[in-house]
């Protein structure tokens, strides 16, 4: 009798612990639940390129980032946060936050060549399955013949923002001071060197100071802008476009036919005293930006659209300090067939990318596929209906309420908030280019000028399905050695010109540039086969 009385209360002692411990364990797994949704708030961290702007709002805390988290952050107990990085070092405070492992959850970059590095590093999380699980509406927005740009090695590394203007620069020139001149636009490139000629000599505008051509070498992009399509033999194989126009270094292309001739073009111009005196120390560009608002530059070279943006602009400024100044587009760089080519942009916009070291890849899709919702595109890119903006014809007329204060867009379209889409979009090419205008407040007719000359003889780089492996080794230090070699051509005495060229040339092939022309060339002849 005590041995059973003793298993029964063993036995019941037993199912008192079981019942407790079950009990406990829904208590914990209750608690556990409770603590998931209060600890389950997640912080997206995603770049923002500053500007530098006057006047503008606080990059993590303005009308565009409390719509970004009363919206997506709201549904998704996110809380999106803005990290900013000056637009001019984006590349190399990119490589820094990158090395250390403390970039943002989503980050982005223009430049082809640091993609294809953080590639070979093993640095970016493939987005390949998320995707798939959490990208339907941002596949559908991008197409697979966009989303090809942000495959490498047959993975998606990257998800490429859509370009729905092409077009990449124009030269513009002070018509006031033509004017003053009785001179018309400049059509031919020596057209054009004798107005810098004149400009300097005649001085229109009266200013202490002249600088006749404006122009700012800055390390992360040197180049000579169309210039070289000038001098650029208009005959070229579809090879030779396609291996000798993909050198790193914006537009810099140093064993491409022709660019040497454009090179010293521009040394004559230096040796004339007609370029910025300091272009090679202006290295962000800030004291091109004051010449030009100062009324001291003739004609320069920049975006398409560069003196009607928001910022820097050049125009805004410039008519403030000078009343009546007018900048308007030119083309002067014709070549040898009469033609005016400019190359333009391919369909991607940036490189948007996850860091491998990134917990919120998932997040990270989930929220560009809530960008690629045309309601959301449609608001960051105009604001509120009938408070920012008025609906005439299914085109967006802004009231101007998104040009300064909490509302400001640093850039047109507020490209900075809507990085899928670098242009304006509407579903329908033929609108996007009707609203392009009405995006810029008083320049309208300007703009649409501007659109039409650059859209002249506009040609795509030439697509690559296969990283070239030497680019991600040596761009950088090329980049660097290119922003270096055009700094001592354009300044030295014009007969060292056609020497110097030759063995700076022959020091770029040894330091890479010769590797990354033989990998085109293999890829190439493997495209198309």
């Amino acid at each position: 009798m005590k041995v059973k009385s003793l298993r029964s209360l063993f036995a019941t002692f037993i199912t008192l612990v079981l019942v407790l411990a079950l009990a406990g364990c829904s208590s914990t797994a209750q608690s556990s639940g409770n603590q998931s949704s209060k600890t389950g708030h997640r912080t997206l961290n995603v770049e923002v390129f500053d500007r530098g702007q006057p006047g503008q709002p606080d990059l993590n805390n303005n009308y565009w980032t409390k719509y970004i988290n009363s919206t997506f952050g709201k549904e998704n107990n996110v809380t999106v946060h803005f990290v900013t990085v000056p637009r001019s070092q984006e590349v190399d405070k990119l490589n820094v936050m990158m090395a250390a492992n403390q970039a943002p959850d989503i980050v982005f970059t223009y430049d082809q060549g640091t993609v294809y590095n953080y590639v070979q590093q093993g640095g970016l999380t493939d987005l390949s399955s998320l995707l798939k699980k959490y990208g339907s509406t941002l596949t559908s927005y991008l197409g697979n013949d966009l989303l090809k740009y942000g495959q490498f090695n047959g993975k998606q590394y990257a998800i490429p923002g859509k370009r729905t203007v092409l077009l990449g620069e124009n030269t513009f020139i002070r018509k006031d001071w033509l004017d003053k001149l009785g001179l018309p636009l400049p059509t031919t490139p020596q057209e054009f060197y004798n107005d810098m000629v004149l400009f300097k000599e005649k001085n229109p505008g009266n200013v202490s100071g002249v600088i006749p051509f404006g122009y700012s070498l800055q390390p992360a992009y040197p180049g000579l802008g169309y210039i070289p399509e000038a001098f650029k033999p208009s005959n070229l194989t579809q090879e030779q476009f396609a291996t000798l126009e993909t050198n790193p270094g914006y537009d810099v292309n140093w064993n491409l036919p022709g660019f040497e001739q454009s090179v010293q073009y521009m040394n004559k111009m230096y040796n004339a005293g007609l370029i910025s005196p300091g272009f090679a120390t202006d290295k962000d560009g800030k004291q091109l930006d004051a010449d030009i608002s100062n009324g001291k530059v003739g004609a320069y070279m920049t975006n398409w659209d560069g003196p009607y943006r928001t910022s820097p602009g050049d125009l805004t400024n410039l008519t403030k300090n000078v009343p009546g100044a007018e900048l308007v587009p030119v083309d002067p760089w014709g070549n040898d067939a009469g033609q005016h080519p400019k190359a333009g942009y391919a369909p991607n916009g940036m490189y948007i990318l996850v860091p491998k070291a990134s917990k919120n890849a998932d997040l990270a899709v989930k929220y560009l596929n809530w960008m690629a919702n045309s309601k959301v595109t449609l608001f960051l890119q105009n604001g509120k209906e009938g408070v920012d903006y008025k609906m005439v014809n299914g085109v967006p007329q802004p009231t101007g309420t998104t040009t300064k204060g909490d509302k400001m867009m640093t850039v047109a379209n507020n490209l900075d908030y809507d990085i899928l889409s670098n242009g304006i979009e509407l579903g329908d090419p033929k609108k996007n280019v009707a609203a392009i205008s009405a995006g810029y407040p008083g320049y309208q007719k300007q703009v649409q000028n501007a659109y039409k000359v650059g859209s002249v003889d506009l040609y795509e780089p030439y697509y690559y399905s296969t990283p070239n492996s030497a680019v991600a080794k040596y761009n950088t230090q090329l980049t660097s050695l290119s922003s270096q070699m055009l700094a001592k051509l354009i300044t030295a005495k014009s007969s060292d010109v056609d020497s110097l060229y030759k063995s700076l040339v022959k020091q770029y092939m040894a330091q890479g540039g010769q590797a990354i022309y033989d990998e085109y060339v293999k890829n190439y002849k493997a495209q198309n086969k």
